[in-house]
């Protein structure tokens, strides 16, 4: 076993001077310890703190005819902010793992502040399959199965996309919810029955998405609760 692990570290530092790792914000070199970001641009992320409100700016965007109980987000998102780019990366770009390591930072805080007390199980905003299958992976799967990696919690598939719809980006408000009103379905909605269920995607624009799958849930579930995690969200 020590030699495995000796293995490892030798491999990994090889690795390190053959491909240096760099901070996804500003390019320098990482230092043991330090991973995807520099100690100076962790500390640089534009953090939200709106988990620690009982009723915040995402309670606002989704709670007129949904009852929402927890909600946080992140970080603050910015169309041209580096690190929104981080976010943008790993969704189109092919690099699922920038998510994943956002997620487990998050999920470090958050369980500190006992967010996850009570949660009964994960669901990620879904994809239809012919969408996921252009792009490799749904990025709120990739997130969720990271706060899962952390948390224990489960993550179920129960939430689905019964059909494609347009990209949301540059949609104005009213457009967006007109996009998604119709797309999501619930399976198997016994399994969820007097559930706490996390609902996780990567950013909150107008909350159409989130809302449009929050209103499938309760209408669809027998005494459901519902709370909201994400990566980001847009200034109002």
């Amino acid at each position: 076993m020590e030699l495995t692990s000796m293995a490892a570290t030798w491999l990994r530092d090889l690795a390190g001077m053959i491909w240096p790792r760099t901070c996804a914000i500003c390019g320098q070199t990482l230092v043991d310890g330090e991973e995807m970001l520099c100690l100076k641009c962790l500390n640089g992320i534009p953090l939200t703190e709106l988990h620690r409100s009982d009723f915040n700016t995402i309670h606002r965007r989704l709670a007129a005819d949904v009852r929402i109980e927890r909600a946080g987000a992140m970080m603050k998102y910015h169309r041209k902010g580096a690190y929104s780019g981080l976010i943008r990366r790993g969704k189109y770009n092919g690099r699922p793992e920038l998510l994943r390591s956002l997620a487990s930072l998050y999920a470090s805080q958050l369980l500190a502040d006992s967010f996850f007390d009570g949660i009964d199980l994960i669901l990620p905003v879904p994809m239809h399959r012919w969408k996921k299958i252009r792009r490799g992976y749904n990025q709120s799967e990739v997130i969720a199965k990271a706060l899962s990696g952390r948390t224990g919690i489960a993550v179920g598939d129960n939430l689905t996309a019964r059909h494609g719809h347009k990209t949301q980006t540059r949609r104005g408000a009213f457009d967006r919810h007109r996009n998604v009103s119709s797309v999501f379905e619930v399976r198997h909605p016994e399994e969820l029955a007097g559930l706490h269920i996390l609902l996780v995607d990567d950013v909150i624009t107008s909350g159409a998405t989130l809302h449009a799958c929050a209103k499938t849930l309760t209408d669809s579930v027998s005494g459901i609760r519902l709370s909201i995690l994400t990566l980001a969200i847009a200034s109002d």
